[in-house]
């Protein structure tokens, strides 16, 4: 298998470097208009993977994906979240996974999504309300009703993970991680000795913001730029690693995308393995 392709779940085979929708404007207009192309750019670049959830937009999100992207092209698999509700709070959202609204949701997600099955849909938070083996208890009967191929969860720990392993297979975590964020790195270790596929999200924090002189010194020496540094340094952190980088911008999404195609030397890698908040 080359080190540019995973496969999740054992079988679903996938370039490691994605894209995050969570960015990508919704409301009708211009700003649409652009993100429809910057989602139809990503898939003539050749992602296989991308990013939404429920949240983003309350469906609004993957609605535009698949006006954006429907039929797919072959080999694209576009994974979503469910497991949390619109809320008056001031976040505006709560944890919401009991299993009727878990059902629900996914049904709304293939409605909106224009599929029968979603290849991967992930926990978008473990909610501590309602017993996990009822969360993923019901995830893992829309897997045996053909609706979802994948189970995978977001925002875990190491304790979570086993616990989970437990009840179903998971085939991924989505955690925040970076080259200059690294709270979950047992997590991450956790999924490379399973094989789980680790998607870390805001890959690139603080990278492009100019805190890190380190980072971007590498970066002009090896002629590119923080963002593509810093995702290069993802890919070569760990074989389970799938970045999924967001952008509401084409020129922003191309010179993501160019990170899988930076190679870092040794001791450019040593100097950013260093780093660290």
């Amino acid at each position: 298998m080359s080190s540019t392709m995973f496969r999740i779940g054992g079988d679903l085979n996938v370039r490691r470097l994605g894209f995050g929708a969570m960015r990508l404007p919704t409301e009708r207009g211009p700003d649409r208009e652009a993100a429809l192309a910057v989602a139809r750019r990503a898939a003539d670049l050749g992602v296989t993977l991308i990013d939404t959830a429920h949240m983003y937009g309350w469906g609004a999100n993957e609605e535009l994906l698949a006006e954006a992207l429907h039929p797919y092209p072959e080999g694209l698999h576009v994974t979503t979240k469910v497991g949390v509700a619109r809320s008056s709070s001031p976040a505006g959202w709560k944890h919401d996974a009991r299993p009727d609204t878990l059902r629900a949701q996914v049904d709304h997600a293939l409605r909106r999504l224009r599929v029968e099955r979603i290849e991967l849909i992930q926990l978008h938070r473990i909610d501590p309300a309602v017993p996990l083996a009822d969360q993923l208890g019901a995830l893992r009967e829309l897997r045996a009703e053909g609706k979802v191929g994948r189970i995978g969860l977001s925002e875990v720990t190491v304790a979570e993970l086993a616990q989970a392993r437990e009840i179903v297979d998971v085939a991924s975590v989505q955690n925040r991680y970076s080259l200059l964020d690294r709270e979950h790195e047992p997590v991450l270790a956790a999924c490379e000795a399973a094989g789980i596929a680790f998607l870390p999200w805001r890959p690139v924090a603080g990278a492009a913001s100019g805190a890190a002189a380190e980072i971007a010194a590498v970066a002009a020496e090896l002629d590119a730029t923080p963002a593509q540094v810093s995702l290069a340094w993802l890919l070569a952190r760990s074989p389970v690693i799938l970045p999924i980088p967001g952008t509401a911008r084409i020129g922003h999404l191309e010179e993501n995308l160019a990170a899988a195609d930076l190679h870092l030397p040794p001791a450019h890698r040593a100097r950013l393995d260093s780093l660290s908040t």
